[in-house]
């Protein structure tokens, strides 16, 4: 077993009473002379282990400690609190007091004059010099005591007795070996500097007052040795100032900051204040000025914003040497903690601006569409993350600006020519594929509806998927005409076969075929069940034998609510989607078959308007309206892929019969017409693992313990932030399952309240189950 320094002073105390009963009588006590009163901090604690040590001091029967004739009492036994065993010698702690002042008998204290006879029928604990044992003599000396190598200088001196709460509980091994100077002993009450500079500098008046006494004393010892710095006299602006000069000895504390921002928010703060570099050349390091990137940031606005009004050839020439410029920013420390919200927008843009240099068209409808599925829709995916990050209006306006003079003309001029190929070559979706019943009735598939899915953020989907440990395969369809959810959802279910068109339908919404109804979706939802199929809510599972239909996530709501906000949100609404495939996954589904009616535009600046007069249509919608009997054809008329008798009319290019849109949809583009169809199953060989079960997750601090059912022997589980990725484990890879049982632990705890995956294993340490968690319990 170990030893500490306690250890060795308990042993110390109590073998003060050993003596040859032979040749000397039972000592009345053991005299503990405490001069300076060192020993002050631990009495508290040896009382605890002692219950025959007696201090002598304000009267305090609790805490046996009280006057000279409380303490005559108690060695007398005449009072109740005198407990301990018969057979253990008394000790007197005697804070203040000297051998001296005991021993002038006639000059001795007025107080003490009770206890000086003691001296006479007890013993003292001291030195076999007979000198008192002070802390530095009992940690130094080689007879008697811990025979540690001190350094003798005051501020050795002083780190030791402020350390002494701390020092008394560390191991003697560990102290031993080499010379102990005030570093050594400041750092037993920090033991992690770097952290407390941190905290001192994120909240310096209120770490002062929560450190006061030994603790900021040793922390203002630590700063002068390690850093040069005095917290008291020279302030938190000077730590700004030299960390953000770069100067060696504050690497190691940039490095700190930089892995480990988040629990020191006010740091920043403090940073801002710096001033920057006077003399500045292509070679001084700006990154740990968060002035210096703010500079920058507003530097890129009003280039951004300057590009309203230039030519798209123009405006591409300008990002480019824009992301020189600023793109290095990206890897400094403020994009991570979001303060670079431009620079981040500038890789997208960059990728942006590449594409659309690019030639894009084709001499046929299915060339075209090729070419879109293949490459072209990440122009739609760059155009929408350059939006993603953005939280002001200023940057919003700055890079709609930038998106108007390249992305906006790219998609007008791209969908005019997708227009003429459709007058040329017809339009594929112009009549709905009714797929046969019959290739639906296996089990154990799920459709999952997503409203507005379209075929760039279905791309993302897929990859999100994929991280999860599932496989993910895409495939397409052609829209009906009009683009809507009304025509479109019916189309994607698996009761197509059963709607029809009618020249008497309104707003596009198509006929049961039997109930000669309008096939919305409550009508959809009890035909699928009619047909065998279960109508799932988010929160269900099914049976995962059957055939499921289920909806979830919704983007086109939120586009039509919040236009280019839209953008923003995506990120979030694909993590609620990949949740809830995940959750069926382990419900038992085999396949989830995810479909979509339509796509979308979302148009920086609004879609240019295109008139239309009223007279002329039965239903008018923002990208296309139904024509009346009587009204002519007009530039781009369509026919209803329901009912060829119901003529629609469609808008131009990317614009609108409705002035103001920013995202729309109904009309004839790549981006509205071209829907994914996305199939997830789990990876071979992994099917048979789902039945295993999370039945219980309970956390202890950072300690998380799991029961489970079906796990195999060899299944093991982690705590992953990544659900697939190994290297994101804060469990150290993970525990095996033991009768059906596990325990883990985060060691980071400032990792504590955030949200990760707590995933389980097969033997091939594939994922086969997935619960989501949060870091010390919700």
């Amino acid at each position: 077993m170990t030893e500490t320094v306690f250890d060795r002073l308990l042993d110390s105390l109590r073998s003060a009473a050993n003596v040859s009963r032979a040749e000397q009588a039972r000592p009345a006590a053991v005299l503990w002379k405490d001069h300076e009163a060192q020993w002050r901090a631990v009495d508290e604690r040896l009382r605890e282990m002692i219950p025959e040590l007696l201090v002598f001091g304000d009267h305090a029967p609790a805490e046996r400690r009280g006057p000279a004739i409380w303490i005559k009492c108690m060695l007398a036994r005449t009072l109740e609190e005198a407990d301990w065993p018969a057979s253990a010698v008394p000790i007197l702690y005697l804070p203040g007091v000297s051998r001296a002042d005991l021993r002038a008998i006639e000059t001795c204290p007025r107080q003490l004059q009770p206890l000086a006879e003691l001296q006479y029928r007890g013993l003292f604990w001291s030195q076999l010099n007979g000198r008192d044992w002070t802390l530095n003599a009992f940690l130094s000396s080689s007879r008697g005591g811990l025979n540690l190598d001190l350094s003798a200088d005051q501020a050795t001196q002083q780190a030791m007795h402020r350390a002494l709460d701390v020092l008394v509980d560390t191991p003697v091994d560990a102290l031993k070996g080499r010379p102990l100077e005030a570093a050594d002993f400041d750092a037993l009450l920090s033991s992690d500097p770097i952290r407390d500079l941190l905290s001192w500098m994120s909240n310096p008046e209120g770490t002062a007052e929560e450190w006061q006494g030994a603790r900021w004393d040793a922390f203002r010892s630590r700063c002068k040795a390690d850093w040069k710095l005095d917290p008291k006299t020279d302030g938190v602006l000077v730590a700004a100032e030299r960390i953000s000069e770069g100067r060696p000895e504050w690497d190691a504390v940039w490095e700190r900051y930089q892995s480990g921002w988040r629990p020191f928010p006010k740091v920043i703060e403090q940073l801002r204040l710096a001033s920057l570099p006077v003399h500045r050349d292509l070679f001084t390091d700006l990154s740990r000025y968060p002035r210096a990137n703010e500079e920058a940031e507003d530097k890129l606005r009003s280039a951004l914003a300057g590009l309203a009004g230039a030519s798209q050839t123009e405006a591409i020439a300008r990002l480019k040497a824009l992301e020189q410029e600023h793109g290095q920013r990206r890897r400094w420390l403020w994009a991570e903690m979001g303060q670079a919200p431009l620079a981040q927008a500038l890789e997208p843009l960059s990728r942006l601006a590449a594409l659309t240099e690019k030639p894009f068209g084709g001499q046929h409808l299915d060339d075209m569409a090729d070419a879109y599925r293949g490459e072209f829709w990440q122009a739609d995916a760059a155009a929408r993350q350059a939006l993603a990050g953005l939280r002001t209006k200023a940057d919003t306006e700055a890079v709609s600006a930038t998106l108007q003079a390249v992305y906006v003309r790219w998609l007008d001029v791209t969908n005019r020519h997708f227009q003429d190929l459709v007058r040329n070559d017809g339009y594929p979706g112009s009549s709905v594929v009714k797929e046969p019943d019959a290739g639906y009735q296996a089990g154990g598939r799920c459709w999952l509806f997503v409203d507005g899915l379209r075929f760039d953020v279905a791309q993302e989907l897929a990859v999100a998927v994929q991280a999860e440990g599932l496989e993910a395969t895409i495939d397409s369809a052609w829209a009906p005409v009009p683009s809507v959810t009304a025509s479109g959802k019916v189309a994607c279910s698996p009761m197509a076969q059963v709607a029809q068109g009618r020249s008497t339908d309104q707003d596009f919404v198509p006929s049961h075929g039997t109930q000669d109804k309008p096939f919305n979706a409550a009508l959809l939802r009890k035909t699928l069940k009619d047909a065998g199929w279960q109508v799932l809510g988010g929160s269900e599972t099914g049976d995962p034998t059957g055939r499921g239909w289920t909806e979830f996530g919704d983007l086109d709501h939120y586009g039509h609510e919040h236009g280019l906000r839209l953008a923003r949100e995506v990120p979030s609404m694909l993590d609620a989607i990949v949740e809830q495939i995940r959750f069926l996954i382990d419900a038992g589904w085999k396949q989830i078959r995810i479909v979509t009616d339509h796509g979308w535009l979302l148009v920086p600046g609004g879609m240019p308007k295109t008139e239309l007069a009223k007279f002329l249509t039965a239903t008018r919608w923002g990208r296309c309206a139904a024509l009346t009997d009587t009204a002519k054809p007009t530039e781009l008329t369509l026919t209803w892929s329901w009912c060829p008798d119901v003529r629609v009319a469609m808008a131009s290019g990317i614009s609108s019969f409705i002035a103001g849109q920013e995202y729309g949809h109904g009309g004839l583009s790549l981006q509205e017409s071209i829907i994914p169809r996305v199939s997830v199953t789990l990876p071979a060989g992994v099917a048979d693992a789902v039945s295993v079960t999370v039945t219980e997750i309970k956390w202890t601090g950072l300690r998380c313990r799991v029961v489970l059912d079906g796990a195999q022997p060899g299944y093991a589980v982690d705590l992953r932030q990544k659900a697939n990725d190994p290297k994101t484990s804060q469990a150290d890879g993970g525990k095996p399952i033991k009768a059906g049982k596990a325990s883990l632990v985060v060691e980071n705890d400032e990792l504590e309240g955030e949200a990760i995956s707590l995933v389980v294993l097969d033997g091939n340490g594939q994922a086969v189950a997935r619960v989501a968690t949060v870091i010390g319990g919700d």
